[in-house]
């Protein structure tokens, strides 16, 4: 007899909120944002940090000798600024708002200044500093940079529905274009905080939520947030927040047209000497198909193809973290993306654990069990 259970059952979050627990949005949001805008970054070598972006899918649209404009080939701002620095690090990220006033208002009622945004980019923002001190913007009249050429996904035989005759497929092996910023990827020592703080001042909605095994009742640990746009579909996840020992980065996506340009593109990658972290597979929250590539700081980066797009009428769901539950398809998530990868980068995050549980953060000892738990599952 065939064994026909779906083993990815106890993967996917299609499960709601018991009684009591996070609704995933605020009641009165301040205002609600239409999307990021984009990321900054501080790093010390503008031309290495420009071959690798080339090399991954992006086009260069400012070149000065301190600062660096990263641009998809979508129309919008530049997804990613990067300004010379003495060392590597990610400064925030800049989101857009739905419109001018919210600018204002958001300035309103928390003291903060309306200012404007240098020539190259246009527009003005307001700038908050959220719960773990890290500098988030919003943006309303950036300059609009023109479409790029962006090459039409391949045609597929899929099945019975026949669409290519007498043609071969040959997806070309360059570097994948870049359509857009997808989401970014932050860990914080005081989630719940940060998380009511982003959901209260710029209305993003939780798609899903992550809890520890055995720790459903201590409340989630990780939560994929989306923009409020509305009937007007948003990825899955925009800004993800991960309770962790530090305060930090830990990843941002871009979205390509298809697999076939995201895996020759990871060739091409390979080839030119970079680093796969993890790939090529698909996620669970988010469905997203991707691979992960490590950048020369150190700065880990996602092509990704294929997301899932919510309206405001669904609920969060509610899942167990696993490093299983990480993939429904694909390379077991690999210990670089992981972050035990042994090595001097590995002893720092241990004295990091070490520091945060001496701190005043909800990162604590049966956190740390519930993640080690999580991990090897």
């Amino acid at each position: 007899m065939i064994d026909i259970t779906d083993p990815h059952a106890d993967l996917h979050s299609e499960h709601g909120a018991l009684p009591g627990e996070h609704p995933g949005r605020a009641a009165n949001p301040i205002i609600k944002v239409w999307d990021l805008a984009w990321l900054e970054f501080e790093k010390p070598d503008l031309e290495q940090t420009e071959r690798f972006a080339e090399a991954f899918g992006f086009t260069t649209a400012l070149r000065t000798p301190e600062e660096l404009h990263l641009r998809g080939s979508n129309p919008g701002s530049p997804s990613v600024l990067v300004r010379k620095a003495p060392g590597s690090r990610f400064v925030g990220p800049t989101f857009k708002a739905a419109d001018k006033a919210d600018v204002a208002r958001l300035a309103k009622v928390s003291g903060a200044k309306v200012e404007p945004l240098p020539e190259t980019l246009g527009g003005s923002a307001v700038t908050l500093v959220d719960p773990n001190g890290m500098p988030v913007r919003v943006v309303t009249g950036a300059d609009e940079l023109p479409g790029l050429p962006d090459p039409a996904p391949l045609p597929f035989n899929f099945g019975h529905e026949v669409v290519r005759t007498n043609a071969m497929q040959r997806p070309p092996r360059q570097p994948a274009v870049v359509q857009r910023l997808g989401h970014v990827v932050v860990h914080t020592t005081k989630y719940r905080e940060s998380l009511d703080w982003y959901l209260q001042h710029f209305g993003l909605l939780v798609s899903d939520f992550l809890y520890y095994p055995g720790q459903r009742e201590r409340g989630p640990i990780l939560s994929f947030t989306r923009c409020d746009r509305g009937a007007t579909p948003s990825d899955h996840h925009t800004l993800v927040l991960a309770l962790g020992p530090f305060n930090r980065y830990l990843h941002s996506a871009y979205q390509v047209s298809d697999l076939d340009t995201l895996a020759a593109g990871g060739e091409y990658l390979l080839e030119a000497g970079y680093s796969r972290s993890w790939g090529i597979g698909r996620h669970v929250e988010g469905s997203q198909i991707f691979d992960y590539w490590r950048d020369p700081d150190g700065f880990l980066v996602e092509h990704f193809t294929d997301g899932d797009v919510f309206d405001n009428t669904l609920e969060p769901g509610w899942n167990t973290f696993s490093s299983s539950g990480l993939r429904q398809w694909g390379p077991p998530a690999t210990s670089d993306f992981l972050g035990t990868k042994p090595g001097l980068a590995t002893l720092g995050e241990l004295a990091g654990v070490v520091n945060a549980l001496r701190g005043d953060n909800e990162f604590d000892l049966n956190r740390i069990g519930g993640l080690l738990k999580g991990a090897r599952s």
